[in-house]
C-alpha cells in the first residue's frame, strides 16, 4: 500500500531515499517539492531522474487534499471541511485581518478533553490525524500562500496527538520545511504537564492555555482534565520558563453570565498567573445546543478587562469570527460520514 510523502521530516524522507538506494541528497530535493514548490504529484519533481521518480511513486504518493467543502461568513473568515479519521472529517479555519491570515488548524478528530462549553469536545473523540492531515490543511486551501499565523486551537487537544504535532511545528519551521519563524506558530493547550514541557523544551512557538476558571472545582465542572491537570500547577511549571522576550503566553478565557464573569475571578485570575508575564484574551461564549451557559454582556466583559488591566495584567476582549458558519471558537464539529463514503 502507498504511503504519503507529505507530513515527513528530513529525517523520515532520508530513510526513504536511503530505502529505494537513491542519492542521500535526493531527500532534500523531495523536501523542497513538497514544502516551498509545493507540488502535488511526484512527476513534478523534476529535478529527480526519471527511474527515481519511478521508484518513489511505486510505493509513494504526494498525499495533497483539497477541502471537500467550505463556508464562507460575512465577516470573511472561512471554514474548510477535510478528510479526517475515525469516520469523522474535520475542520479548519482561515480569519483574514487586514495585513493577517491565519489558519486554525485541528489536530485530532474530536477530542478527548470533554469540556462542556465545545461541540468538539462534546462528540468525543475519533482519532488523532496525522502529521499529512495536519500539514494538508495549511497547504491546501485557496489561501495557503498568504499566511501569516497558524494557531492550533482548532478540533482536539494538540498535546494529546504529541509526536504529529512536533513533526508539524519541524516542517513549518525547518529551513527545508516552509521556513516560517516559530513566532507565527501557536500551540493552545489544556495543560497536560509532561506533553506540555515537551513542546516548550523542543520548539519556540507561542503558548495559549485555556483557563475559563481561576477557581479548581469551577473549572472542574467545566473542564474535567482539571482533576488530572490542576491549573495552579500548569502555571508552577510555566513559571520556569520565559516569556517576557520573544516567546509569548497567552491565557484563553472565555466568559459567560453569573458563572466565572465577576470582579473576584478577575483577582483570581491575575494572582494565578502573576510571574508568567501571561497575556489574557477574554473570549465571547457562542451558544451551542443543550448548554445551559450563555454569554456575557458586552459591559461585564469591559469591566473584567478593565479591572485586570488594573491590576497590571494585559488583557483583552478577542473579536469573534465566523459565528455565522459555526466556526467561531467553541463550534467546531466536523462532519460524520456515512458508511460508504
Amino acid at each position: 500500500m502507498k504511503k504519503p510523502l507529505l507530513g515527513m521530516t528530513l529525517d523520515g524522507l532520508k530513510a526513504v531515499v536511503a530505502d529505494l538506494g537513491l542519492k542521500s541528497f535526493a531527500a532534500g530535493q523531495i523536501a523542497a517539492w513538497l514544502y516551498q514548490k509545493r507540488v502535488t504529484d511526484i512527476e513534478s519533481m523534476t529535478d529527480l531522474s526519471k527511474n527515481a521518480r519511478a521508484a518513489l511513486a511505486a510505493r509513494y504518493y504526494v498525499g495533497r487534499e483539497a477541502p471537500k467543502a467550505e463556508a464562507r461568513s460575512t465577516d470573511g473568515t472561512t471554514k474548510y471541511l477535510f478528510e479526517g479519521v475515525g469516520g469523522r472529517d474535520i475542520e479548519a479555519v482561515c480569519i483574514p485581518d487586514r495585513d493577517r491570515a491565519t489558519i486554525c488548524v485541528s489536530s485530532q478528530a474530536g477530542c478527548k478533553m470533554n469540556c462542556s462549553f465545545c461541540m468538539t469536545g462534546r462528540q468525543g473523540f475519533h482519532g488523532n490525524l496525522s502529521t499529512a492531515a495536519i500539514i494538508n490543511q495549511v497547504l491546501s486551501i485557496p489561501e495557503s500562500e498568504e499566511l501569516t499565523n497558524i494557531v492550533f486551537m482548532g478540533m482536539g487537544e494538540p498535546t494529546d496527538n504529541l509526536s504529529a504535532v512536533l513533526d508539524a511545528i519541524e516542517i513549518l519551521t525547518a529551513p527545508w520545511g516552509l521556513a516560517w519563524s516559530p513566532k507565527r506558530i501557536t500551540v493552545s493547550s489544556i495543560g497536560k504537564f509532561k506533553e506540555l514541557k515537551t513542546i516548550l523544551d523542543r520548539t519556540k512557538v507561542h503558548i495559549a492555555i485555556s483557563v475559563h476558571s481561576p477557581i479548581s472545582e469551577q473549572r472542574e465542572s467545566l473542564m474535567p482534565v482539571e482533576r488530572a491537570f490542576p491549573v495552579r500547577e500548569v502555571f508552577m511549571l510555566l513559571k520556569g520558563y520565559d516569556f517576557a522576550h520573544q516567546r509569548r503566553l497567552s491565557v484563553e478565557y472565555i466568559m459567560w453570565r453569573g458563572v466565572n464573569d465577576s470582579m473576584r475571578h478577575a483577582e483570581m485570575l491575575a494572582r494565578l498567573i502573576k510571574g508568567t508575564a501571561a497575556r489574557v484574551n477574554l473570549i465571547r461564549f457562542h451558544a451551542i445546543p443543550d448548554s445551559d451557559l450563555r454569554p456575557c454582556s458586552d459591559h461585564t466583559m469591559e469591566a473584567f478587562r478593565n479591572r485586570l488591566n488594573e491590576l497590571g495584567v494585559t488583557a483583552t476582549i478577542r473579536a469573534s469570527r465566523g459565528e455565522d458558519i459555526m466556526a467561531a471558537c467553541g463550534m467546531l464539529a466536523g462532519k460524520a460520514r456515512k458508511v460508504n463514503e
